[in-house]
């Protein structure tokens, strides 16, 4: 019988001061029954470093209300070196010190994650005009390396994925580690998938969305704040890859992970 498989996406919002014990001995309780794949944030990091480096960062804002970093070269290089690296590296040694037989990866290993570069982009300026930019080194994902993946998990370990994608040129991509998170699950059809952020879930109007259809979703996107619009994309894109269940849900409280799986205070978004 197929082993039940969980990516969990961690936000880089929760890894400000390392993984704490809690999401640790959670991660290890759940993989006693179900095979887990994590993906791992960090652009916070991604930020800080790159200033130190004295590389400003630069953000852009697409027609439909996305913000992301633009990426030219030396954002490439300095993405990669922190997420793959240092985010990466620090999990996998936090998953050990407890036990859990882990290996670190980004999306250039294996090509686990293959995206075709953007050429250009289109976005909307500070006095809402749209203009068309060059792509810099961001990526679309159009393919994930699931038998990989599924040879590490037969063997016991826990793969931990950076979101850094490789080109069909070969060069390093800037992806966004949920919808990074969205098209390995998609590629595993991985039975759920959980977000892990600062808050409980999808919040409007003062209350929390518990269960929401994808349609449901769908409608509330344009109302949607920056960072939370991209998990409920991510989410819309699991589903249409045969995801059965996305939950977006808080990684500050405790055993996060098992909260989520019994759908508590948390948003669950299913297909119709």
């Amino acid at each position: 019988m197929r082993s039940l498989v969980i990516v969990v996406k961690v936000g880089g919002s929760i890894l400000g001061e390392g993984v704490s014990s809690t999401i640790l001995n959670d991660i290890k309780s759940v993989k006693n029954s179900k095979n887990i794949v994590l993906v791992h944030g960090g652009g916070k990091e991604v930020t800080a470093i790159a200033g130190q480096l004295g590389k400003d960062q630069k953000f852009v804002v697409s027609p439909s209300g996305i913000k992301s970093r633009f990426t030219d070269k030396e954002t490439a290089n300095i993405y990669t070196m922190v997420m793959c690296g240092k985010m990466n590296k620090e999990m996998v040694v936090a998953l050990q010190k407890v036990g859990i037989p882990s290996i670190g990866l980004s999306g250039v290993d294996g090509g686990i994650i293959q995206a075709q570069r953007k050429k250009r982009l289109i976005i909307v300026d500070e006095r809402g005009r749209k203009r068309i930019i060059d792509g810099g080194y961001t990526g679309k994902i159009n393919q994930v390396n699931d038998r990989l993946l599924n040879l590490i998990l037969s063997q016991g370990y826990l793969p931990v994925i950076s979101p850094v994608a490789i080109s069909e040129e070969h060069e390093f991509l800037n992806v966004d580690g949920d919808r990074a998170a969205a098209y390995v699950a998609g590629g595993l059809k991985a039975d759920q998938i959980i977000f892990l952020t600062d808050v409980n879930g999808l919040m409007f109007d003062e209350k929390i969305q518990s269960k929401l259809t994808s349609s449901e979703a769908k409608n509330l996107l344009p109302k949607i704040g920056f960072g939370m619009e991209k998990k409920v994309i991510a989410s819309l894109e699991c589903l249409d890859m045969g995801v059965k269940t996305c939950i977006i849900s808080s990684g500050l409280i405790d055993k996060p992970i098992s909260s989520a799986l019994r759908m508590n205070g948390c948003t669950v978004i299913t297909d119709e």
